[in-house]
């Protein structure tokens, strides 16, 4: 079973509470349960991480490192605008992360439409409520067995000589 990890970034603990016209109104708690419960209909083994905290997230990152976590979903929040040490922690790590959003954030203030963590992931979901969070599962599937198909089809016609 594959793991893939999904870490919320700050105020994210607050969802269902804070600014329910921007980020709905499904709990936090709510989401990681259908997060749990999607991942296993899928073959993954997910496990959930939040943190208020950019150094807590960045060791969050490297532990995944070592733990051989197999895809990350990360939601950075706000730190998504101004993170270079979150950007380079996921960029340091080379496992597949998919940063995703609820709200649009090219549709809100001007000082959200730039991510810079964005360009050390492999794509990018947002505006489709916590519904992103499950259409950033479908992508890591799709990534994950893409890429064990690809290397299973390369390995194809190989001898021990080669």
């Amino acid at each position: 079973m594959k793991k893939i990890l999904v870490i919320h970034g700050p105020n994210l603990n607050f969802l269902g509470i804070r600014e329910k016209t921007i980020y709905g109104e499904t709990s936090f708690e709510a989401l990681n349960n259908l997060l749990l419960k999607k991942g296993m209909s899928m073959g993954f083994k997910v496990e959930v991480f939040q943190s208020n905290s950019e150094g807590a997230i960045i060791d969050c990152l490297q532990k995944a490192y070592y733990d051989k976590v197999d895809g990350i979903i990360i939601n950075p929040g706000a730190l998504t605008h101004y993170s270079y040490a979150l950007r380079d922690a996921i960029a340091s790590i080379d496992i597949p992360t998919v940063e995703v959003h609820i709200s649009n954030i090219y549709k809100r203030e001007t000082f959200r439409h730039q991510s810079v963590t964005a360009p050390s992931c492999i794509g990018q979901i947002s505006g489709f409520g916590i519904n992103s969070y499950i259409l950033g599962l479908h992508a890591l599937y799709e990534i994950l067995n893409y890429h064990e198909t690809s290397k299973e089809n390369s390995d194809e016609g190989k001898t021990d000589k080669d």
